[in-house]
């Protein structure tokens, strides 16, 4: 059992990129829980599953309608939410906490909104939802009695717009030896040797791949931060953190990039939220 001196320290703690289960269950104060679980080949999944069990206390949030603006001609397939609406959805609480089934490869979207935003501090849980069920979380089922949003209120929102690059940041970028654009997405994907969502396979020429699986465990949980750490340096290669692009099939699983990144300590990258899905909207756009 954790000590009272440690239950005191949590109390009025902000947590800024994960927190475990153990310190989710301690955690004081007025907190968010954001249940992101999702499925691209079936996006009511998410819903069913918050329905069916879910940490209690968590309001869902859908990737498609929560976390994204509609699809438009020009656009990826998960344009970034209107700022405005995105912070009424969030409202004011202290602590945001996203989770989804398990690797956080979209709660971390969530996370990377929220940053973005400037509103409120949010952290990713470990190991998602499967490692709050091993290790014998509560779970509640149903339609929740009362929204369990948090504090009334809007939020002011402050946009962090240097956070994220269009496309033709990336065109100029790939001219730039000192800039590195690191996409998310699997080895397969990456390669062009499959393409199971995008009508155009392959990748931006000059990208490096790093599979944000590359940042787990085999339990899906995160590497430790030292180990992260040393494959994150490994990756830059000297460059500064700022100088790195990161990017996907449409920006969600980016995100988990960028938190890895943060949380080893080498904040600042930043978010080609259009993505490849983005890309391959303009044929005149270069692919490899």
């Amino acid at each position: 059992m954790r000590s009272t001196r440690h239950r005191d320290k949590l109390i009025g703690m902000s947590f800024n990129t994960l927190i475990d289960v153990a310190g989710l269950r301690e955690l004081q104060g007025d907190v968010l829980l954001l249940d992101c679980r999702f499925d691209l080949a079936d996006p009511r999944a998410g819903r069913r599953e918050y329905l069916r069990a879910r940490i209690p206390g968590a309001r869902y949030a859908d990737l498609n309608l929560d976390l994204s603006a509609p699809v438009t001609p020009t656009s990826g397939r998960h344009p970034l939410p209107d700022p405005a609406t995105l912070a009424e959805f969030l409202g004011t609480p202290a602590q945001v906490v996203a989770y989804d089934a398990g690797n956080g490869g979209v709660a971390a979207r969530a996370w990377w909104l929220c940053q973005w935003l400037g509103v409120t501090p949010c952290a990713v849980l470990d190991g998602g939802f499967a490692a709050w069920v091993a290790a014998g979380g509560a779970v509640e089922s149903g339609e929740p009695t009362v929204s369990p949003k948090s504090a009334a209120g809007v939020p002011a929102v402050s946009i962090s717009a240097d956070s994220v690059v269009t496309a033709t940041d990336v065109l100029r970028a790939l001219a730039d030896p000192d800039r590195l654009l690191i996409d998310a997405r699997a080895a397969e994907r990456f390669s062009g040797r499959v393409e199971p969502l995008d009508p155009v396979a392959g990748h931006v020429p000059g990208a490096i791949n790093h599979p944000f699986t590359g940042n787990l465990t085999a339990t899906g949980h995160f590497l430790p931060v030292e180990e992260l750490r040393r494959l994150w340096l490994a990756r830059l290669s000297g460059r500064p953190p700022g100088n790195v692009i990161a990017m996907c099939g449409s920006g969600v699983t980016a995100c988990h990039n960028l938190l890895a990144l943060a949380h080893a300590g080498l904040a600042g990258a930043k978010l080609y939220a259009g993505s490849w899905s983005e890309w391959i909207r303009d044929p005149d756009r270069p692919v490899a």
